[in-house]
């Protein structure tokens, strides 16, 4: 029998001047993941796939700032968005 996963995303934002690290905006599963992503696709907000990010990231509550294990896969998706913006604009 073949398991179905619910749908899970979280959206993240770091703001240097207000924060410490990035910190969770919004967080769901199931319908409320699926508009997450697609308020993302709509305002063209580049977004990453990756089932261990998630699973840790919506147990987080929205405002909390990521905790330091999570720091250097979530630089690994800041810096993904980054490139992706870069190539956007040239």
């Amino acid at each position: 029998m073949k398991e179905t996963r619910m749908k899970k995303a979280a959206a993240i934002q770091y703001d240097p001047d207000k924060h410490n690290a990035p910190v969770i905006i919004a967080s769901g599963e199931g319908k409320q993941a699926e508009r997450i992503l697609a308020l993302a696709k709509e305002k063209n907000i580049p977004f990453q796939e990756d089932a261990i990010l998630i699973e840790a990231l919506v147990k987080l509550d929205i405002g909390q700032e990521i905790p330091p294990e999570l720091y250097q896969i979530v630089a690994e998706v800041l810096v993904f968005v980054k490139n992706l913006n870069h190539q956007a604009t040239k």
